[in-house]
């Protein structure tokens, strides 16, 4: 379970990690009185999505009516499909660095294991992986400030700042165990004159641990659409792209996606509609795609349980009631693949018999 920022930064508070001074606010209003208290302030919106800042949902402002001007806008934003329904407004800070700081599970180690990096910000994916320390900890010792100190060495840091690092990330450590964490992440992890300060707060508890954390509040992942897919019986993750994906089965729809990103495209979705789908659960699963209004759909179906025909009876019936006014392409392979075919060919579709085909036509039409 992700938690929101402000609820990962609850807790770096309960641990003593060193923050901003902030608060949280779902109104213009009560974000005009905290400006009016804190001063100079950055409102973050609060939603579980990635590049907030790029997207927008990030603002800096002074005075406090520019702070509510802002704060109208933020609240009326969707970012990653996520309304925005509340907003961290906190204390503008003098940034000197940003450092990058975290704890997660390594599965191949099955321990866990500390980054830590000089490189901090909002494109850390990009940060070569000569820049980043890795550091395994055994469950059975801990991190002991010895442990700190050593990855304080890797880093280059010295002096009262090392020592404040450390101190963090002992203290991270110590909130990873207690809150049975997935992943406890800091980034950027500010050099502010001579402090150090949490600027962000990443926190994912682990579901299976959730009957030991009852005082946490059960924060819902999922955007309307994935509400609904999984209302449907369907497997569906929202991304980021253009090209709307459906594959039976989760293997076939992770190899999709793979797929297209290899011809430069980039996928709208995850959707697996299962390995037994018929015709009307196709047909849903269509109607989902065509609400995310993609550039392309690409259609990936190796027919075993799943009928070919039936995929292709399902699209059928769903471009004559619905309209499809975006291209799609379909790899139609298995159990009654020339029938599904020639239902196709009636729609004015053709499918390929390769996902490596499929694929490379569906990231061609998407950037043309």
């Amino acid at each position: 379970m992700k938690l929101f920022e402000y609820m990962g930064k609850d807790l770096f508070r309960e641990h003593g990690i060193p923050l901003p001074e902030g608060r949280v606010a779902t109104t213009p209003e009560e974000v005009q009185g905290a400006a009016a208290e804190i001063g100079p302030v950055v409102i973050k919106s609060q939603v579980l999505a990635g590049k907030r800042g790029k997207a927008g949902g990030i603002s800096f402002a002074d005075p406090p009516e520019e702070a509510r001007e802002e704060a109208e806008r933020i609240l009326q934003m969707e970012i990653g499909g996520y309304p925005v329904e509340c907003v961290l407004v906190e204390s503008k800070i003098q940034i000197d660095r940003e450092y990058y700081l975290s704890i997660t599970i390594d599965g191949a180690l099955r321990s866990p294991v500390v980054l830590a990096s000089l490189e901090g910000g909002m494109d850390i994916e990009e940060v070569p992986e000569e820049l980043i320390v890795k550091y395994p900890l055994d469950v059975s010792i801990g991190l002991k400030p010895f442990a700190a100190r050593e990855i304080c060495r890797r880093l280059g840091l010295k002096g009262t700042e090392a020592k404040e690092f450390g101190a963090i990330l002992v203290k991270l450590y110590r909130l990873f165990c207690a809150r049975d964490a997935e992943l406890v992440e800091i980034n950027p992890l500010v050099v502010s004159g001579d402090r150090l300060l949490a600027a962000d707060a990443k926190v994912t508890i682990d579901d299976d641990a959730l009957f030991r954390q009852k005082d946490l509040p059960v924060v819902e992942e999922r955007t309307d659409l994935e509400k609904k897919a999984n209302e449907l019986g369907l497997a569906y993750v929202e991304l980021e792209g253009d090209i709307a994906v459906m594959a039976n089965g989760a293997g076939m729809a992770m190899a999709t996606l793979d797929m297209i990103d290899y011809y430069g495209g980039k996928p709208a979705n995850f959707l697996d509609a299962g390995g037994g789908a018929g015709v009307e659960q196709t047909a849903r699963a269509l109607e989902l795609l065509l609400a995310t209004e993609p550039r392309v759909i690409m259609i990936n179906i190796f027919g075993g349980i799943t009928r070919c025909d039936d995929v292709a009876n399902a699209f059928a019936t769903v471009k004559k009631e619905k309209g499809i006014d975006m291209p799609v392409v379909f790899r139609l392979v298995g159990t009654n693949e020339e029938e599904g075919r020639k239902i196709l060919e009636e729609t004015g579709v053709d499918a390929y018999p390769t996902m490596q085909e499929s694929a490379q036509k569906a990231a061609e039409l998407a950037s043309s």
